[in-house]
């Protein structure tokens, strides 16, 4: 894979993959393992930031939490979809949103925190809202990539070395994952800043520095939740996504599971339950590209009976929810 951009460089793209690594590095730490000074990783950053839609947060990882992790697919009326995924952009439980097919779908994931959380959405909010005229509802059974593990290492900028010097040195027995009623305010103040300072979150929380250090290395060891970025893959020059829904026989689901995370254009597969049994998402360059990829490796693989590509008309929300402007 090979990055085009007319905006941003290679080194723009090893930071982008630095930050995936490990989130949470100083610049200095960075600025040391790429090789440049502080000083231009913070450049970089800050134009990232503006121009690439860089941001860093922290998200709850619901398969080491235990928790119900769902793909929704909802079939509009068409003038109807933008309305929709913008009102659902703004539940906190939502982690993900896109308009696909043309306009007439929208696509999401949501991670309800409890069962009450889940039955109000699928059962009693969706349900009733107006002009969506089906609802198909995938529940993650098992995640073969994604999650932690992020797309952009899958340009390999970075050498296993480089990756290795970055990673946070996780403390150990941080027990298991779970995050306490006490830690919400600290998880909430990553979700808003993944880069938080340790005495933004001191005063986030009311805990000591030291008190606030030792929790969140314990919730990321834990693997309760990590650092992950959000960015324009436009800007890098990768603006077509799509979302491929995979039937495969029961003896090939993990086979072609791995199969997938082992392939450049995947950013996250997943196995469900559901009308099919595994989720991937596919980001490429263009519709020619993915065409090659759905002829080519994919359908190559042994026990793919079926796939349906939806092409993503529009990214709604990625990891935050950015309001459009009013018109």
């Amino acid at each position: 894979m090979k990055m085009e951009s007319h905006i941003f460089d290679e080194l723009d793209l090893q930071l982008l993959n630095a930050l995936e690594a490990s989130g949470r590095a100083s610049f200095a730490r960075i600025g040391e393992v790429l090789g440049v000074s502080d000083q231009t990783i913070a450049r970089r950053y800050r134009r990232l930031c503006a121009e690439g839609g860089l941001r860093v947060v922290a998200v709850r990882d619901a398969e080491r939490l235990g928790q119900d992790h769902w793909t929704m697919r909802l079939r509009c009326v068409p003038d109807s979809a933008q309305v929709i995924a913008e009102a659902l952009a703004k539940r906190d439980d939502t982690n993900w949103i896109g308009i696909a097919s043309g306009g007439t779908e929208v696509v999401f994931g949501t991670r309800p925190r409890n069962t009450d959380d889940r039955d109000d959405l699928l059962l009693g909010k969706l349900p009733r809202t107006p002009r969506v005229l089906e609802i198909r509802a995938h529940q993650m059974l098992h995640r073969f990539y994604g999650g932690p593990n992020g797309w952009l290492s899958k340009f390999r900028v970075l050498t296993d070395d480089q990756v290795e010097a970055l990673r946070p040195v996780l403390s150990p027995g941080s027990g298991p994952a779970r995050i306490e009623p006490d830690d919400e305010p600290l998880v909430a103040a990553l979700e808003r800043d993944g880069r938080a300072t340790h005495p933004e979150l001191q005063r986030a929380t009311g805990r000591s520095e030291s008190a606030v250090k030792r929790r969140l290395a314990a919730l990321v060891a834990s693997g309760a939740i990590y650092i992950d970025v959000e960015y324009q893959s436009e800007t890098i020059g990768y603006p077509f996504a799509a979302l491929l829904w995979i039937t495969t026989t029961p003896a090939a689901l993990t086979s072609v599971g791995e199969a997938l995370a082992t392939h450049d254009p995947i950013a996250h597969a997943a196995a469900t339950a559901g009308p099919c049994n595994i989720i991937a998402t596919a980001v490429v360059k263009n519709s020619a590209e993915l065409y090659a990829y759905l002829s080519g490796p994919l359908g190559q693989l042994e026990g793919v009976q079926h796939v349906e590509a939806s092409p993503f008309l529009r990214r709604v929300k990625q990891l935050t929810y950015k309001q459009r402007p009013a018109r």
